[in-house]
């Protein structure tokens, strides 16, 4: 689609996120789905995605909910980056109304942990990945949100933690673990002294969004703005070429979570998400509201909620088999 003296599709797409301010996750994500859609309609010239678009579109998201039976929300994020393509790129918004077949929204039941195997996971772990853990199942926070967490977002006073532009780019306060709070004065302790160290050898700045970027042009370097949870050496931001110390990588905690339930022999397929559903479970076990735990998971649907419900309704809804009675 391209010569050796243009710019490729994909180099556009790049260059246009990046003066939107799109992150590199995203870049990716959306480049990937728009490298898939160009592979399936063997488009070899730039001037065939002009031709029939939104009827190439509907093909393609039919074909993934059909042929490769990905989720709603995989078909959602797959037609999010054609959009961006037409009208951002190309510059030929989408007009006429696209009608594929959607995938099923079936709703699984989650994965939970029993109190007692929570208790026989977080000893096998150790140093970061257990604090880390601890936070998930402490305060239901998902993954990304723990890695990315920034050291004002901790308050051990109001004993909570602040999520900043989590899913759907919300904010919210969750719950913190009094526990925890020792643990994590102490890490802070080490991470503050690899932030001084950092700063004296000329770094120290941390990657901020770009409207903060802007509007505290010097906060990048403050205490308060430094990842809870960074990674262990400095690396080249791709986008900006800058030298940061970026947050810790959680690749490494799922590592570390899939290890120590080996060592416990636990069945069931656990992740780091596993420790938010259950949170969440618990919590309505011990009960807890489940609009409160609606506000703590930061669901913006009380639906999404509601299926920890189902969770403890596992079982034929609750139903005692009639083989218990026989006592046999």
């Amino acid at each position: 689609m391209s010569s050796t003296n243009t710019p490729t599709l994909l180099d556009e797409v790049r260059r246009i996120m990046r003066l939107k301010h799109y992150s590199l996750h995203t870049e990716r994500t959306y480049c990937d789905w728009i490298k898939q859609f160009v592979k399936y309609h063997r488009m070899g010239e730039k001037q065939a995605l002009f031709e029939d678009s939104e009827a190439k579109i509907e093909a393609f998201l039919s074909y993934l909910a059909t042929e490769r039976n990905v989720a709603a929300a995989t078909q959602n994020q797959a037609m999010n980056a054609l959009v961006f393509l037409y009208k951002q790129v190309l510059e030929k918004p989408l007009e006429k109304r696209i009608d594929a077949i959607r995938s099923s929204k079936n709703r699984h039941i989650p994965v939970v942990l029993s109190v007692d195997e929570v208790k026989q996971i977080l000893p096998r772990l150790e140093g970061v990945a257990q604090l880390v853990v601890k936070m998930l199942y402490g305060s239901g926070l998902r993954i990304t949100e723990a890695v990315r967490l920034r050291v004002q977002d901790v308050d051990f006073d109001y004993k909570q933690i602040t999520v900043r532009s989590g899913k759907g780019d919300k904010d919210r306060v969750t719950t913190f673990s009094a526990t925890l709070i020792p643990l994590l004065r102490n890490h802070l302790d080490k991470v503050k002294s690899i932030h001084d160290k950092d700063l004296a050898d000329g770094f120290g700045a941390v990657y901020l969004p770009h409207a903060l970027a802007k509007k505290y042009p010097n906060a990048d370097k403050a205490w308060g703005w430094q990842y809870v949870f960074p990674a262990r050496s400095l690396s080249v931001d791709p986008l900006s070429g800058v030298t940061r110390r970026h947050h810790l990588d959680q690749s490494l905690i799922n590592k570390a979570i899939k290890a120590a339930v080996k060592q416990v022999g636990i069945s069931k397929r656990v992740s780091a998400h596993t420790f938010r559903h259950s949170f969440a479970t618990h919590l309505l076990q011990r009960g807890t509201d489940i609009r409160t735990i609606q506000a703590l998971l930061g669901h913006s649907d009380l639906e999404t909620t509601m299926i920890y419900t189902h969770v403890l309704n596992q079982g034929g809804q609750g139903v005692v088999s009639p083989l218990d009675d026989l006592g046999i």
